[in-house]
Protein backbone atom coordinates (compact mmCIF):
# COMPACT_ATOMS: atom_id res chain seq x y z
CA UNK A 1 0.00 0.00 0.00
CA UNK A 2 1.56 3.29 -1.04
CA UNK A 3 -0.19 6.63 -1.21
CA UNK A 4 1.54 9.36 -3.25
CA UNK A 5 1.48 12.81 -1.70
CA UNK A 6 1.70 15.88 -3.95
CA UNK A 7 4.59 18.22 -3.24
CA UNK A 8 3.12 20.76 -0.87
CA UNK A 9 5.27 23.85 -0.85
CA UNK A 10 8.40 25.38 -2.35
CA UNK A 11 9.97 25.50 1.12
CA UNK A 12 10.48 21.72 0.91
CA UNK A 13 11.79 21.54 -2.64
CA UNK A 14 15.33 20.92 -1.39
CA UNK A 15 14.40 17.87 0.66
CA UNK A 16 16.58 14.91 -0.35
CA UNK A 17 13.41 12.85 -0.42
CA UNK A 18 9.91 14.24 0.01
CA UNK A 19 8.86 14.20 3.67
CA UNK A 20 12.18 12.70 4.80
CA UNK A 21 15.36 14.26 6.22
CA UNK A 22 17.65 12.12 4.05
CA UNK A 23 17.43 9.68 1.14
CA UNK A 24 16.16 6.26 2.11
CA UNK A 25 18.66 3.40 2.12
CA UNK A 26 18.21 1.06 -0.83
CA UNK A 27 17.09 -1.65 1.59
CA UNK A 28 14.23 0.48 2.98
CA UNK A 29 10.97 1.21 1.21
CA UNK A 30 8.06 3.58 1.77
CA UNK A 31 4.80 1.82 2.56
CA UNK A 32 2.60 4.89 2.94
CA UNK A 33 2.74 8.67 2.98
CA UNK A 34 -0.07 11.00 3.90
CA UNK A 35 -1.06 14.37 5.29
CA UNK A 36 -3.73 15.39 7.80
CA UNK A 37 -7.15 16.43 6.54
CA UNK A 38 -7.06 20.14 7.40
CA UNK A 39 -10.84 20.39 7.78
CA UNK A 40 -10.78 17.64 10.38
CA UNK A 41 -7.85 19.39 12.09
CA UNK A 42 -9.82 22.65 12.18
CA UNK A 43 -12.78 20.99 13.90
CA UNK A 44 -11.07 18.49 16.20
CA UNK A 45 -7.70 20.04 17.02
CA UNK A 46 -8.37 23.77 16.77
CA UNK A 47 -12.03 23.48 17.84
CA UNK A 48 -13.32 25.76 15.10
CA UNK A 49 -16.91 24.54 15.46
CA UNK A 50 -16.95 25.08 19.23
CA UNK A 51 -15.56 28.58 18.83
CA UNK A 52 -18.20 29.38 16.21
CA UNK A 53 -20.93 28.20 18.60
CA UNK A 54 -19.40 30.32 21.36
CA UNK A 55 -19.51 33.46 19.22
CA UNK A 56 -23.06 32.62 18.12
CA UNK A 57 -24.13 32.38 21.77
CA UNK A 58 -22.44 35.72 22.56
CA UNK A 59 -24.21 37.38 19.64
CA UNK A 60 -27.55 35.89 20.70
CA UNK A 61 -27.10 37.22 24.24
CA UNK A 62 -26.10 40.61 22.86
CA UNK A 63 -29.19 40.74 20.65
CA UNK A 64 -31.46 39.67 23.53
CA UNK A 65 -29.99 42.36 25.79
CA UNK A 66 -30.40 45.13 23.20
CA UNK A 67 -33.97 44.09 22.37
CA UNK A 68 -34.86 43.99 26.06
CA UNK A 69 -33.52 47.54 26.36
CA UNK A 70 -35.92 48.71 23.67
CA UNK A 71 -33.64 48.78 20.62
CA UNK A 72 -35.23 48.16 17.24
CA UNK A 73 -34.48 45.06 15.19
CA UNK A 74 -32.63 47.21 12.66
CA UNK A 75 -30.47 48.79 15.33
CA UNK A 76 -29.65 45.38 16.79
CA UNK A 77 -28.71 44.01 13.36
CA UNK A 78 -26.44 47.01 12.72
CA UNK A 79 -24.77 46.59 16.11
CA UNK A 80 -24.07 42.91 15.49
CA UNK A 81 -22.79 43.69 12.00
CA UNK A 82 -20.25 46.10 13.46
CA UNK A 83 -19.03 43.39 15.86
CA UNK A 84 -18.88 40.61 13.27
CA UNK A 85 -15.29 41.28 12.02
CA UNK A 86 -13.89 40.13 15.37
CA UNK A 87 -15.27 36.55 15.34
CA UNK A 88 -14.81 36.27 11.59
CA UNK A 89 -11.13 37.16 11.92
CA UNK A 90 -10.67 34.68 14.78
CA UNK A 91 -12.38 31.85 12.89
CA UNK A 92 -10.52 32.61 9.67
CA UNK A 93 -7.21 32.68 11.55
CA UNK A 94 -7.83 29.26 13.10
CA UNK A 95 -8.91 27.82 9.76
CA UNK A 96 -5.74 29.24 8.22
CA UNK A 97 -3.54 27.65 10.87
CA UNK A 98 -5.29 24.31 10.33
CA UNK A 99 -4.74 24.60 6.56
CA UNK A 100 -1.06 25.45 7.01
CA UNK A 101 -0.64 22.58 9.47
CA UNK A 102 -2.07 20.15 6.97
CA UNK A 103 -0.06 21.62 4.12
CA UNK A 104 3.31 21.46 5.89
CA UNK A 105 2.89 18.04 7.53
CA UNK A 106 3.90 14.73 6.00
CA UNK A 107 3.56 11.39 7.77
CA UNK A 108 5.60 8.52 6.35
CA UNK A 109 5.54 4.83 7.21
CA UNK A 110 8.37 2.68 5.88
CA UNK A 111 9.15 -0.94 6.56
CA UNK A 112 11.55 0.24 9.29
CA UNK A 113 10.17 3.41 10.87
CA UNK A 114 7.54 6.10 11.16
CA UNK A 115 8.62 9.61 10.20
CA UNK A 116 6.80 12.80 11.14
CA UNK A 117 7.79 15.93 9.25
CA UNK A 118 5.98 18.74 11.05
CA UNK A 119 6.16 22.49 11.64
CA UNK A 120 4.83 25.59 9.91
CA UNK A 121 7.72 27.99 10.58
CA UNK A 122 10.42 25.68 11.93
CA UNK A 123 10.40 22.23 10.35
CA UNK A 124 11.14 19.28 12.63
CA UNK A 125 11.52 15.66 11.61
CA UNK A 126 11.00 12.82 14.07
CA UNK A 127 12.22 9.32 13.22
CA UNK A 128 10.52 6.56 15.19
CA UNK A 129 12.02 3.12 14.46
CA UNK A 130 9.30 0.47 14.36
CA UNK A 131 10.94 -1.85 16.95
CA UNK A 132 10.83 0.96 19.53
CA UNK A 133 7.05 1.44 19.27
CA UNK A 134 5.43 -0.15 22.28
CA UNK A 135 1.82 0.53 21.42
CA UNK A 136 -0.37 2.22 18.80
CA UNK A 137 -3.86 3.49 19.56
CA UNK A 138 -6.41 4.18 16.84
CA UNK A 139 -9.16 6.72 17.47
CA UNK A 140 -11.70 6.94 14.66
CA UNK A 141 -13.66 10.08 13.80
CA UNK A 142 -17.15 10.27 12.36
CA UNK A 143 -15.89 11.88 9.15
CA UNK A 144 -13.77 8.88 8.23
CA UNK A 145 -10.48 10.33 9.44
CA UNK A 146 -8.70 9.12 12.55
CA UNK A 147 -5.83 9.68 14.93
CA UNK A 148 -3.07 7.13 15.52
CA UNK A 149 -1.10 7.66 18.74
CA UNK A 150 2.32 6.05 19.05
CA UNK A 151 3.64 5.12 22.50
CA UNK A 152 7.40 5.27 22.67
CA UNK A 153 9.72 4.27 25.56
CA UNK A 154 9.70 6.75 28.41
CA UNK A 155 13.47 7.09 28.04
CA UNK A 156 12.94 8.60 24.58
CA UNK A 157 11.60 11.98 25.60
CA UNK A 158 10.14 14.40 23.09
CA UNK A 159 8.89 17.75 24.36
CA UNK A 160 5.11 18.06 24.11
CA UNK A 161 5.37 21.56 22.66
CA UNK A 162 7.73 20.30 19.95
CA UNK A 163 5.12 17.78 18.87
CA UNK A 164 1.88 19.75 19.24
CA UNK A 165 -0.54 19.48 17.56
CA UNK A 166 0.85 16.09 16.54
CA UNK A 167 0.73 14.85 20.12
CA UNK A 168 -1.82 12.81 22.01
CA UNK A 169 -3.97 15.18 24.09
CA UNK A 170 -3.37 15.30 27.85
CA UNK A 171 -0.27 13.06 27.71
CA UNK A 172 2.13 15.81 28.75
CA UNK A 173 4.44 13.98 31.14
CA UNK A 174 5.14 11.21 28.63
CA UNK A 175 4.18 12.70 25.25
CA UNK A 176 3.02 10.37 22.51
CA UNK A 177 3.52 11.34 18.85
CA UNK A 178 0.23 11.20 16.97
CA UNK A 179 -0.72 11.03 13.33
CA UNK A 180 -3.65 13.46 13.36
CA UNK A 181 -6.77 13.44 11.17
CA UNK A 182 -5.42 10.76 8.83
CA UNK A 183 -7.80 9.85 5.99
CA UNK A 184 -8.76 6.15 5.97
CA UNK A 185 -7.12 5.78 9.38
CA UNK A 186 -8.17 2.13 10.03
CA UNK A 187 -6.36 0.97 6.88
CA UNK A 188 -3.27 3.01 7.80
CA UNK A 189 -3.31 1.61 11.34
CA UNK A 190 -3.54 -1.93 10.00
CA UNK A 191 -0.64 -1.27 7.64
CA UNK A 192 1.38 0.09 10.57
CA UNK A 193 0.54 -2.96 12.70
CA UNK A 194 1.60 -5.30 9.91
CA UNK A 195 4.84 -3.38 9.30
CA UNK A 196 5.62 -3.45 13.03
CA UNK A 197 4.99 -7.19 13.21
CA UNK A 198 7.28 -7.82 10.25
CA UNK A 199 10.00 -5.52 11.63
CA UNK A 200 9.96 -7.14 15.07
CA UNK A 201 9.19 -10.72 14.04
CA UNK A 202 6.44 -10.94 16.64
CA UNK A 203 3.75 -12.12 14.23
CA UNK A 204 0.50 -10.71 12.82
CA UNK A 205 -1.16 -7.97 14.83
CA UNK A 206 -4.68 -6.70 14.13
CA UNK A 207 -5.55 -3.03 14.42
CA UNK A 208 -9.23 -2.86 15.36
CA UNK A 209 -11.74 -0.46 16.88
CA UNK A 210 -13.95 -1.51 19.74
CA UNK A 211 -16.16 1.53 19.24
CA UNK A 212 -15.99 4.46 16.78
CA UNK A 213 -14.99 6.88 19.54
CA UNK A 214 -12.80 4.54 21.60
CA UNK A 215 -9.13 3.75 21.02
CA UNK A 216 -8.01 0.28 20.08
CA UNK A 217 -4.40 -0.78 20.12
CA UNK A 218 -2.20 -3.09 18.18
CA UNK A 219 0.05 -4.18 21.05
CA UNK A 220 3.80 -4.35 20.84
CA UNK A 221 6.33 -5.90 23.19
CA UNK A 222 7.12 -4.11 26.46
CA UNK A 223 10.90 -4.40 26.40
CA UNK A 224 12.73 -1.06 26.59
CA UNK A 225 14.25 0.05 23.30
CA UNK A 226 16.02 3.07 21.88
CA UNK A 227 14.41 5.37 19.37
CA UNK A 228 12.37 8.50 18.78
CA UNK A 229 15.22 10.58 17.46
CA UNK A 230 14.21 14.12 16.48
CA UNK A 231 16.15 15.61 13.60
CA UNK A 232 16.02 19.14 12.26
Amino acid sequence: MSTPVPHNGHEHELEPEFGLPEPLPKTERILWQGTPDWRSLAVRVFHLRKLALYFAAIFALRAWFLLSEGSSVGAVALDLLKLSPIPLFALASLAGVAWLTGRTTVYTITDRRVVLRIGIVLTLTFNLPLPTLRNADLHGNTDGTGDIALRIPESDRIAYLHLWPHARPWHVKHPQPMLRSVPDAPAVAQLLATAWAEATGVGPVAATRRQPAMPAAPRAHEEPQHGAVPAH
